[in-house]
């Protein structure tokens, strides 16, 4: 295919789409990506990168990476470093050195490569990066400790892994010249200062410019991606190879100035990193040479047997000995090391420039860096649930309910729930209120919802539903509107202002302001008080073949309203003003009804 746009066109298509069947299946959607790129590019010939192209491909791709990094770097709080108990620092400082000299150990031993280009290549494999990463974490279920320590380390230490890179190869060039190892990692120390500090500076024009209005809103997410793709270029022009190192430092100075502005553009970087993710790691599958895999050897097997049996699993229990990272944490993050886009790119990189220096086993580079790809893509991305599992490090396995809101009916609600085995917490800002629930045993967080302290003390993660119950209307849209983004629109829902003649009343709030409305109806927080009051009650029914959803809404009183349904495998479905579920056999239906006789307060309901 010769055409740029239609190449572009195919190329979104397959990383999009390989990122949809992900969630649609559960499969990493690393390992679909690059089995889209591979069938695409050297199988079916469809699309050629390097062609198509040309020079452009390299900053194309740098600057994706770049932009990758920084929105990484703007994920990553202090506040979250702090619970990986020192496990991070560990990491850096000594996991990046045991690392290399094991890689480099590896690479010789067993890869067969020659001095130099072992250390240059195992300096490269120290990283672990948050093109593969951070998808892999997405669809994973993971604890929060060793999911933390899992995004910290591949974001800080990609930059790391291409500066090991420069180090070795700029020690190469120079040795010929009189240059000694000191001076060169001097030099490039002092490169390094000068990335880290552009990155701050960068960091900090921004964080002054923007909240004192010297920049327009609608020009803000704009400013923000033209600031980091500068900052990156002109750190590179500085010394090749640190403009990673500043967009990491810019994102990290950023996420921790607690600008209100980056709250707003933040789905906008998310949106945009997914975008890049696929789109590059299409391309650079997709620019793989068979050719090249076919000088795969027997003894690269063993490399790669090594490097995922020996060299990660020592560098990270020897990074982590006596620390309180309990011992199942540590073995999985010893295990999953997937590396991704910067390892492929650096090592193409310093592949030709080896060939240049008179480094015959520089060709091979671009060989065993793909290796690796592959192997710990495939390795780790199918095996990162079962393994959490078997090491008991995985977060909440069946995703609940938050209701925030402390009320009579909220904790109706979960009364109801729990009874059908539904993990279910409910959030308010008054102890009094949550009172009742902790005497009944259901799970509780005192506190703000909106608090930005939160995201800290609750994992969002376990849920798959919120409703908003308070007695407040407005204050429900704004929690919905607020956790939309993270939750999913179509998963967050609210007492009150739900109807579609809402929509035409100027003096309601807009639907899409709002959460998806409880009840077909729409009832508000006054309806839902006055019908507690009369004694309405919530009524659990199964779904069989003979007693079908026709035949339960048919025994249902005229006035009462379905609420839920639950399937079998425990997702939660509400009935609200737009949406109408399918129920199955095997589904339980929750309704609200009214007392089934005079004078009853509560409505027990049906046996489920």
């Amino acid at each position: 295919m010769e055409h740029p746009a239609l190449v572009i066109a195919l190329i979104g298509a397959l990383g999009i789409g390989a990122q949809w069947v992900a969630w649609r299946t559960g499969w990493p959607a690393i390992a679909l990506m690059l089995v889209a790129g591979v069938v695409a590019g050297p199988v079916t010939g469809l699309i050629d990168p390097k062609h198509v192209f040309g020079e452009l491909l390299e900053p194309i791709v740098s600057i994706a990476v770049a932009l990758i990094l920084f929105e990484g770097g703007l994920s990553l709080n202090v506040r979250e470093l702090r619970r990986t108990d020192g496990a991070v620092t560990r990491l850096l400082f000594l996991g990046v050195p045991i690392g290399w000299v094991l890689g480099t150990l590896a690479c010789y031993y067993i890869g067969g490569l020659v001095w130099p280009v072992a250390v240059l290549f195992a300096g490269i494999l120290v990283v672990t990066g948050p093109t593969v990463v951070l998808p892999l974490l997405r669809q994973s279920t993971i604890a929060a400790r060793p999911r933390a320590i899992l995004k910290w380390e591949a974001i800080v230490n990609d930059p790391i892994g291409a500066l090991c890179g420069v180090v070795t190869y700029e020690y190469l060039r120079r040795v010929g010249e009189g240059g000694t190892i000191a001076s060169v990692a001097l030099s490039l120390l002092a490169a390094s200062v000068v990335a880290g500090l552009i990155g701050w500076l960068a960091a900090r024009a921004i964080g002054w410019a923007f909240p004192r209005g010297h920049v327009p809103e609608y020009l803000k997410a704009p400013v923000l991606l033209v600031a980091v793709i500068g900052a990156f270029v002109v750190s590179n022009l500085i010394h090749q190879e640190t403009g990673l190192l500043t967009v990491t430092v810019m994102g990290v100075a950023l996420a921790n100035m607690r600008l209100a502005s980056l709250r707003d553009i933040h789905p906008f970087k998310e949106n945009v990193t997914v975008l890049l993710i696929s789109g590059v790691f299409v391309m650079l599958s997709a620019t793989l040479n068979l050719e090249v895999l076919r000088r795969f050897e027997w003894r690269f097997a063993g490399f790669l047997l090594a490097l995922l049996f020996l060299v990660r699993p020592a560098t990270v229990l020897l990074s982590l000995a006596f620390t309180r990272v309990p011992w199942n944490e540590r073995l999985l993050v010893a295990w999953i090391a997937p590396r991704g886009i910067v390892a492929v790119a650096i090592s193409g990189l310093f592949a030709l420039r080896l060939d240049q220096l008179g480094y015959g086993d520089g060709s091979i580079l671009v060989t065993l860096s793909f290796a690796v790809v592959i192997a710990t893509i495939i390795a780790h991305g199918f095996s990162i649930g079962p393994v959490s599992r078997w090491l008991k490090v995985t977060g909440a396995t069946e995703r609940g309910l938050l209701i925030v809101g402390g009320t009579p009916w909220s904790l109706s609600l979960a009364n109801q729930l729990r009874t059908l085995e539904v993990p279910v917490t409910i959030c308010d800002t008054s102890w009094q209120r949550l009172s009742p629930a902790r005497q009944a045993g259901i799970a509780t967080y005192h506190g703000e919802i909106l608090a930005e302290a939160t995201e800290d003390r609750l994992d969002l993660s376990q849920f798959q539903v919120l409703v908003a119950t308070s007695d407040n209307e407005a204050y429900n849209a704004l929690v919905c509107n607020e956790f939309a983004p993270e939750i999913g629109r179509d998963n967050v829902y609210q007492l009150g202002g739900g109807t579609d003649d809402h929509d035409e009343d100027t003096r309601a709030l807009p639907t899409s302001l709002r959460g998806r409305a409880l009840f077909a109806s729409g009832h508000g927080v006054e309806e839902i008080v006055s019908r507690e009051r009369q004694g309405w009650g919530f009524r659990k029914t199964r779904i069989t073949e003979r007693y079908d959803f026709d035949a339960i809404k048919a025994d249902l009183p005229d006035e009462a309203d379905m609420l839920l349904l639950l399937r079998k495998n425990g997702a939660l479905r509400f009935f609200s003003h737009a949406t109408r579920p399918t129920a199955q056999p095997g589904d339980t239906i929750l309704s609200y009804a009214p007392p089934t006789r005079p004078g009853a307060r509560r409505v027990q309901g049906e046996a489920a």
